[in-house]
């Protein structure tokens, strides 16, 4: 499965082309802009699975840097300052890991 089953094509390229400068992705404007805070807790869910690529139950930092790839293959790797920050916003209990359900929170809030 691939997120352009949740996602429109369109709304994928919308959002991976605000971001193409390094240091300008934003986590929040980017699930906005793509339209995965709109979907479903269960598309989200979907999504999470998708981009959770070793399927460990987390999206670990390692996958983080890959995370516009998971997208648009080609799209840029995310700079180290982008995606310790990504880290951060989302990682509620500080553990250094993104779960599902903190994954689902940065995604709709």
């Amino acid at each position: 499965m691939s997120l352009s089953s949740i996602l429109s094509a369109d709304a994928i390229d919308s959002a991976i082309k605000g971001c193409q400068a390094p240091d300008s992705f934003c986590p929040k404007k980017f699930f906005q802009v793509c339209g995965l805070s709109q979907k479903s807790p269960q598309d989200i869910k979907k999504a999470f699975g998708i981009l959770d690529n070793d399927a460990s139950g987390y999206i670990e930092e390692e996958e983080l840097k890959f995370f516009l790839q998971r997208f648009t293959p080609g799209a840029r790797v995310l700079t180290d300052k982008e995606t310790k920050a990504f880290l951060v916003a989302a990682d509620g209990d500080s553990d250094g890991r993104i779960g599902a359900a903190e994954f689902q929170t940065l995604v709709l809030s």
